[in-house]
């Protein structure tokens, strides 16, 4: 099975590996660098969203500093950290700015993905920045964050990223051109494996560990990211970025493993909202404001009618059609005493009323899981 055409994704999440970025004696790779940034550039110009989640602060951080091949305890590679973001940051601007495109750096701990409201909060920054046709650079914090906290690795957050935002496909440019039936390096005869239906406890066994003193990550993190994208429906390729334009090199039948997203997908921070979470309060809207969510838009504050309960923003509520019954559950984006205060209104009147440029949505529309289908002229009934 080959992998379809890059453009063919709506959306795409590229994870960078440190190796691939930054040469221990040399520093940046910047003619690769380069050569990646005309990949995207020519997907975005199809009208594909891409992604970046970089690796490679610490790696580069490191060379500033001339610090030797070792593992850095904590607060070196945090300073290390401090100084390779900086220097990265700049490098991913001046090369896309090359391409006309402007890039925005976001970074990220593992409580902005975990926690509700901190998970609203990096989603919006991002969904931003992608309608305004920037290219987000995302990374984790590594200046702050800690040992206990931090993911450990880019391979597993880039999948948290990826099915956060809704991509397609996840990309995990890598040392390794694909998955084989053992670590290649100490075993010969491993035998490539280019797709994958499933992680399977046989094919985890396959795994190996990280490469080299410049990558937290190995197999291992790749596979544990393969089940975090996969289970959540998006598909995951694992490729060599040991080349020039390595993504026109998957696209043009470079070797690289395809892992298929699963058949019944589940959108974990959906079935969260929609049966692990009580309530915090109730919205109830109106006829048109129900119509409006079924065909998959989001809930604004003109079609609310009443607002009930104690509830802060990015808790869950339920939504309420005109007889009362619950039609949904979303997690909303204001504290109950704004909602309550701009309840009715149109999104243009929202800052004069709160004094400050909010959101347009009271529930956005990636938040909601409706509990029946709604067609015009039907009113919803959900289950007692």
């Amino acid at each position: 099975m080959s992998i379809p055409a890059l453009t063919a994704y709506r959306r795409i999440t590229v994870k960078i590996g440190s190796a691939l970025l930054v040469d221990r004696n040399k520093g940046l790779r910047e003619a690769w660098l380069e050569a990646l940034v005309e990949d995207i550039a020519r997907l975005a110009a199809s009208g594909t969203d891409v992604l970046v989640v970089s690796s490679g602060a610490i790696a580069l951080g490191r060379t500033v500093l001339g610090l030797e091949r070792r593992r850095l305890p904590l607060e070196e590679a945090q300073a290390a950290a401090s100084v390779g973001q900086i220097a990265l940051s700049s490098a991913w601007a001046k090369e896309f700015g090359r391409q006309g495109l402007v890039s925005g750096q976001v970074l990220v701990t593992l409580g902005d993905t975990e926690e509700r409201r901190r998970y609203l909060n990096a989603r919006a920054t991002i969904s931003t920045l992608l309608k305004m046709k920037a290219v987000p650079i995302i990374n984790e914090n590594d200046t702050v964050a800690t040992s206990e906290i931090r993911y450990g690795d880019n391979d597993r957050l880039a999948a948290r990223v990826a099915t956060m935002m809704g991509s397609d496909l996840l990309i995990l440019l890598s040392d390794i051109d694909g998955l084989y039936t053992a670590p290649p390096a100490r075993d010969a005869g491993a035998t490539f494996i280019p797709v994958v239906d499933a992680i399977t406890p046989e094919i985890e066994a396959m795994a190996g560990d990280a490469a080299s003193e410049l990558s937290r990550g190995g197999m291992r993190t790749k596979l544990d990211a393969g089940k975090i994208a996969t289970a959540a429906g998006t598909a995951m390729v694992i490729a060599s970025g040991h080349t020039m334009h390595p993504l026109r090199a998957i696209e043009e039948g470079g070797r690289a493993t395809l892992f298929k997203p699963s058949g019944t997908p589940v959108r974990a921070y959906k079935t969260w909202i929609a049966g692990q979470l009580e309530p915090a309060g109730a919205i109830g809207v109106d006829q048109g404001a129900l119509h409006a969510l079924a065909a998959g838009k989001s809930l604004l504050p003109a079609g609310v009618k009443s607002v009930s309960g104690r509830f802060s923003r990015g808790d869950t509520v339920a939504i309420l059609g005109p007889d009362g019954r619950e039609a949904g559950r979303g997690l909303v984006a204001y504290d109950a005493e704004d909602a309550r205060k701009i309840a009715g209104l149109k999104t243009s009147a929202i800052a004069d009323v709160l004094g400050y440029e909010a959101r347009a949505a009271m529930v956005h529309r990636d938040d909601l899981v409706l509990a029946v289908p709604v067609r015009r002229g039907e009113t919803v009934k959900a289950e007692e």
